[in-house]
């Protein structure tokens, strides 16, 4: 049956103050009026009397309501006393927006940074405020330029790649003449070039540097080769051969319209040396430049395309194991860091594509250009077992915490149950899966009859039941000019309640772990953007108490 809910509630008062929103202007209410609103075909009408307590307060000690938290960043708990304050009065867990996902941890080359996210938990630690951690296995915020990386390196390439370089090995020409390549000594600098017999490549030439003393700047003294020609913003490297009297310095310049440069230390006797670039210009030139004194024997200089050449791709099962350790690496490290202290995870998050309710994969869902550094679907490496791998290595780093699946969209029939059948699945194959959390993320059109429903359904799993990422949207059709008016604020506020009342009504006390709504503040939430401005949460910007909190306080009050 649904529930009617505002027979004795309105949560207009406060006047002005608790009208502020983070992109808003007052709004001037009589806090004596009735109100009358609609949400989700419900016409709701009442007042607010009851304003005092906090919401874990009112939660734990009225409703047996375990858990209510906020997703915080660094950014804001570490500049912030008053904001940090708040969260402490008002709940008991935060989730981490960022700071603990696999692009915010894993760096380029491979390795682990916990910094922000180590100095985030303790400020949390040091609250009393307990963290549940988000997440260890997403499609979204990856480090794939590293991922995608450990799948090129793969790769076996056969015959040799084509030199780009003309004349790098320095045969032709006459005298201290280099067909291909003209030497300037000027400036300040004093020098000369001249050719030699001892090279590193066979032949019978190749190309000294005298310099006696370096110029001013290091380009006074330097060797420039002939344009060639490269695919723009790709991959490069270029090798070169160089016998040095004694330690100094080559400096190597990539240019023709755009500069770029790497410095190598020479040491005594042949070398070769490696360059790694990625040009970014179609017809680029080799420079040679002289900033130290010496004598520096050139020889052997290539350009080449590192795909260049016969490629064999790894199979597909070869792929599978590099990045089912990776994700292992991953998932084993940042457990084990936190085992103890984080008791309860995020394990496998939005698995599902909208649309079909599918397991999300290349078959549903492309990677949009402006995202293919930062979103990997794991799904296409491992299959429908990678949420199986995912748990399996939570479980395994620390069999006490509590591990979610998460995702969002559960107020569509068609994703709620794809998402329930892949758990069930999951469970079937040994997964370990103590709960599921639906983010929740709404807005006014939201129907009471979608979200009664995908909690009765959430509750008949048996498993613990987590309101995730909860907000309200009111700006629905991101229009820039947006101002929030009472009666929006007002329906907010009567659906927050709703979301409450329903959670404790449709999930039995033993499953409740608890609501986290998706910030504290509307200013910083992801919805309020300077393109569409939003009021989604339960304090304005001054955080100040929306009508939102004191519904949901009510809600939590069982009132």
């Amino acid at each position: 049956m649904k529930i009617s809910f505002l027979k004795d509630v309105t949560v207009m008062f406060l006047v002005t103050a608790v009208m502020l929103a983070a992109s808003c202007k007052k709004e001037s209410v009589d806090n004596n009026n009735t109100t009358s609103t609609n949400t989700g075909g419900t016409k709701t009408t009442g007042t607010t009397t009851d304003t005092t307590g906090t919401l874990i307060g009112s939660a734990t000690t009225a409703a047996d309501f375990p858990n209510i938290g906020f997703a915080v960043t660094y950014g804001t708990m570490s500049t912030n006393a008053a904001y940090v304050g708040v969260v402490k009065r008002e709940a008991n867990y935060v989730t981490f927006g960022n700071e603990l996902k696999y692009g915010s941890i894993v760096q380029n080359d491979g390795t682990f940074n916990y910094t922000t996210a180590d100095a985030l938990y303790a400020i949390c630690a040091n609250n009393g405020l307990s963290v549940l951690g988000h997440n260890l296995c997403w499609y979204s915020q990856q480090n794939a330029t590293y991922l995608n990386g450990l799948i090129t390196a793969l790769n076996k390439q056969t015959g040799t790649p084509t030199n780009l370089m003309q004349y790098g090995d320095f045969e032709a020409g006459t005298g201290s003449n280099f067909t291909g390549w003209t030497n300037i000594v000027g400036g300040t600098a004093v020098g000369s070039f001249s050719a030699v017999t001892d090279d590193n490549d066979g032949g019978s030439r190749a190309m000294q540097a005298t310099v006696t003393t370096p110029g001013a700047n290091a380009y006074d003294m330097q060797s420039i080769g002939t344009a060639f020609t490269v695919t723009p913003n790709k991959a490069y490297k270029v090798t070169v051969s160089i016998k040095s009297a004694a330690a100094g310095t080559v400096r190597l310049v990539m240019q023709n319209t755009v500069y770029q440069q790497d410095d190598l230390t020479t040491t005594p006797g042949w070398a070769t040396y490696t360059w790694n670039l990625t040009i970014t210009e179609a017809s680029p030139i080799l420079r040679f430049n002289f900033p130290a004194a010496g004598v520096y024997v050139i020889d052997n200089v290539s350009v080449t395309d590192p795909n260049s050449g016969t490629v064999i791709k790894p199979t597909p099962a070869q792929v599978a194991t590099v990045i089912d350790t990776a994700l292992h690496k991953f998932i084993n490290t940042t457990v084990t860091r936190y085992k103890g202290k984080i008791k309860a995870w995020d394990v496998v998050n939005e698995p599902m594509a909208d649309g079909t309710g599918a397991l999300r994969d290349t078959n549903n869902y492309t990677i949009p250009a402006a995202n293919i550094n930062n979103q990997f679907l794991w799904s296409e490496y491992l299959g429908r077992n990678f949420g199986l791998k995912a748990f399996q290595y939570a479980k395994a780093a620390d069999p006490n915490a509590l591990l979610f699946i998460n995702e969002y969209n559960l107020e569509y029939s068609y994703k709620l149950d794809s998402l329930i059948a892949y758990t069930q699945e999951l469970i079937g194959k040994g997964a370990k899966i103590d709960g599921i959390g639906t983010q929740m993320h709404i807005n006014l059109q939201t129907s009471q009859a979608s979200i009664d429903n995908e909690l009765i359904k959430l509750a008949q799993t048996g498993l613990l039941v987590r309101i995730s990422e909860l907000d309200i949207a009111l700006n629905t059709s991101k229009s820039s000019s947006f101002v929030p008016t009472a009666a929006m604020l007002t329906a907010q506020a009567a659906l927050y309640k709703y979301v409450v009342q329903s959670y404790l009504k449709n999930v039995p006390k033993a499953q409740r772990f608890g609501i986290t709504i998706w910030g504290l503040t509307d200013n910083e939430s992801w919805i309020n953007t300077p393109t569409a401005p939003d009021a989604p949460l339960l304090f304005n910007q001054n955080l100040t108490k929306k009508p939102a909190y004191y519904s949901f306080l009510l809600g939590l009050k069982g009132m």
